[in-house]
Formats: C-alpha cells, sequence, structure tokens
C-alpha cells in the first residue's frame, strides 16, 4: 500500500507501450504505477515516475521489483512461468496467475487446454519430427503451419510451408535448433476477429464488442469497433466464448482472444480461435477514446478486483489505425503532429516513445465517427501521413 495515496501499489513487469498507456489510466485511478523496464529509452520509463531497471528474466530482479506491491501484472508474456509460480509462492500476488498465464506463453499447451474444453480451434498437432510435420500435412492439406511454441509475435515464429518438401526443411531447421514445433491446418478465412474480456479475482467479467482486425505481414494495422457486418448471434456467441475461455483458465486482468471468423457469408459464419493474450493487447487500443471505460482502466480495475468499468462504445464507429515507422528524412514526427491536427482534429494520437525503425509499431491513431467507411479512411491517412508525411 501507498502510505502518500493510501491506495494499492501495481507494478508491471515490462516497460513498453502497454505499461505506458496503464501508466496513463493509473493516473485517473488515483495512483502511479510502478514499471519494471530495461532500460531508461523504454516507453513507460520514460513517464512513470515510479520504474525500476530489470531483466524480466532475472527472478532476483523481479523479486526485488515485487517488493512493495499489493499486485504485480505484465505488459507482455515472456516472464519465465517458473519464476511466476516462484513469486506467488512466496507470497506476491500476480494476474494473472502462472497457470493462466502459461496459456498465453506457450501454444501448445493452449491448444491442449482449449482442445480439451471444446473451444473450437484448427486441426493441429505436436510436432517432434520432419516426418510427422510432413504426415499432418497429407492429412489436413497444404498449405500448412508451423508455429514455435514459444516466443512469438507480430508474424514472428509463424511460418507457412507450402508442400511437403518445405514443411520437412523448415520443422527440420527448427527442431535441430530447440525449438518446439506445433503444426496447425491453414485455415481459409473470411477476416480475423478479436474480442476482449476482463475478469477479476471474485470472478466479474466485462466483455467488450467485437472487432475486425485488419492484418499485414502479420502486424495489425487496423481495427474496427465494431466488426463491420457481424450478425448479432456471431457477436454474442464470440463475447461467450471469450467469457468461457477467462473464466476456465482462471484468468485475471484482461483478456484478448483472437479469432478467424470462416465461412462464405454471415449466414453461416463460424468462429476459430487462433491466438490468446492475457494482457492490454493491440486490438482494444481503440477503445482509449472509443469505449467508456479503456482495456488500461479495466485490466486495473481487474487485477485490483474493483468493479468493471462500462465497456459501451462512445460513438457508433470507431476506426483504430497502427502507425508505423517510415525512413527516416523529411518532417520530422512534431511537424507532422501539427499538420495533421490542423488538417483533421478529431483524430486522436498516441505516440509510444520509440525509436523510428521501419515497418516497427511506434504508435496509433483512433478517430470515432457514425460512418465506418469515413472513419476509417480518416485513420488510415492519418496514420499513413504520420509514417510517410504524404
Amino acid at each position: 500500500m501507498d502510505s502518500r495515496t493510501g491506495l494499492p501499489v501495481v507494478g508491471m513487469v515490462g516497460g513498453g507501450q502497454l505499461a505506458r498507456m496503464t501508466h496513463q489510466a493509473a493516473i485517473a485511478l488515483g495512483q502511479s504505477l510502478r514499471v519494471l523496464a530495461l532500460t531508461p529509452e523504454d516507453g513507460a520509463a520514460l513517464v512513470a515516475a515510479d520504474v525500476h531497471y530489470g531483466d524480466h528474466t532475472d527472478l532476483a530482479a523481479l523479486r526485488t521489483f515485487a517488493k512493495g506491491c499489493d499486485v504485480v501484472t505484465f505488459d507482455h508474456e515472456h516472464v519465465p512461468t517458473e519464476y511466476v509460480r516462484t513469486l506467488a509462492a512466496e507470497g506476491f500476488t500476480l494476474y494473472p496467475p502462472a497457470d493462466a498465464l502459461v496459456h498465453a506463453q506457450d501454444k501448445r499447451v493452449m491448444r491442449e487446454r482449449l482442445s480439451a474444453l471444446g473451444a473450437p480451434v484448427p486441426a493441429w498437432r505436436p510436432v517432434a519430427s520432419p516426418d510427422e510435420a510432413v504426415e499432418f500435412g497429407e492429412r489436413v492439406g497444404w498449405p500448412l503451419v508451423l508455429k514455435a511454441a514459444r516466443g512469438g509475435y507480430d508474424g514472428r515464429g509463424v511460418w507457412v510451408v507450402d508442400d511437403p518438401e518445405q514443411a520437412r526443411e523448415q520443422a527440420r531447421v527448427l527442431i535441430e535448433g530447440g525449438t518446439q514445433v506445433i503444426a496447425e491446418e491453414r485455415v481459409r478465412l473470411r477476416r480475423e476477429l478479436a474480442v476482449q474480456v476482463a475478469r477479476s479475482p471474485f470472478g466479474q467479467v466485462a466483455a467488450y464488442p467485437v472487432v475486425e482486425t485488419v492484418q499485414r505481414d502479420g502486424i495489425c494495422v487496423e481495427v474496427l469497433a465494431p466488426a463491420p457486418g457481424l450478425s448479432e448471434e456471431l457477436a454474442l456467441a464470440a463475447q461467450q466464448l471469450a467469457i468461457d475461455i477467462a473464466t476456465a483458465l482462471g484468468v485475471v486482468g484482461l483478456l484478448a482472444v483472437e479469432l478467424f471468423e470462416v465461412g462464405t457469408g454471415p449466414a453461416d459464419g463460424r468462429l476459430i480461435v487462433n491466438e490468446l493474450a492475457m494482457r492490454p493487447h493491440n486490438s482494444g487500443h481503440w477503445s482509449i477514446e472509443g469505449a467508456r471505460t479503456s482495456q488500461f482502466e479495466q485490466h486495473l480495475r481487474a487485477v485490483l478486483d474493483y468493479p468493471m468499468g462500462d465497456t459501451a462504445l462512445t460513438a457508433p464507429a470507431v476506426a483504430m489505425a497502427n502507425v508505423l515507422g517510415g525512413a527516416e528524412g523529411g518532417m520530422s514526427i512534431d511537424e507532422r503532429l501539427h499538420h495533421l491536427f490542423a488538417a483533421d482534429p478529431g483524430a486522436k494520437v498516441h505516440l509510444y516513445g520509440k525509436q523510428v525503425r521501419p515497418g516497427r509499431k511506434i504508435g496509433h491513431v483512433t478517430v470515432l465517427g457514425d460512418d465506418m467507411d469515413e472513419v476509417r479512411a480518416r485513420a488510415v491517412r492519418a496514420a499513413r501521413w504520420l509514417r510517410e508525411g504524404e
């Protein structure tokens, strides 16, 4: 407990943009987030007052950081599962707990548990040899998807192989390199969706509207809320699926369920679970302006066991576009912001304090309005301007 404010202390392991935006939400709740960052240049370290420095794979650094925190949470999934268990055994409170978090850390564990729960998942199997990858591909069809069980994100750790020769070679390279591999069928999808739910230790849940996520080169570039053209039946099914998963896994905090929508049209649409994330998520950044309670505030409410906030939209249509780093040179980002705000005062910009590298997420833009086509075009135009200056 913070003796100055009488409020609990929340620590977040990781100093990236998620911790940065969670810190903003903490201020509105009267709190200042404690952050474990790697360097003073991390996005959250640039803005938070209570910053500790250390590596998330160093148990001693995690233990020192956790002392004085009422609850510890995460802005990424890369803390070793056994360290989360160790700290919990020592009396620290960590949310989500290790038994839940492992399902966002290990794709094999996730697929095994979701399959046991009867959740809709792609056909899949663990792969211990190149022959097993080929056999699976011959059974479910080509192309085939190979995934690293741990460590992949934003398209990393995923390989699409088109035929037995590619599958055999890619599986061999991965397995010989010590990577645990699973194989999944390549789903023929209409589009990708996502739904977020928050769950408290008491078991209260709150679900956000289902969104459409637009992917390019394995990176989410746009999010549309609510998902255009999604039937009420399928939207409710997606929210219930996310609530059921959060409850079954014992999630505390935010759970993002990334989904494939399959079928030829709304009348025969079906959902398949792609990935899970147990933290604020890129698919929920729109909620800062677009929902009554942002995902970042909701995550804090959940881990503190506060009552959940209202998840209703603040406008009929909300579009978020990620700002990716472009080539250096030309106008400074400050000049681009000046021109953007003059041209579109309704565009809300969030920059993450990151060094610009081509293709790197350095911020996002959110636009609200009545017409999805209009707000989407404005958000995409604003993000392109911030990247390219044109």
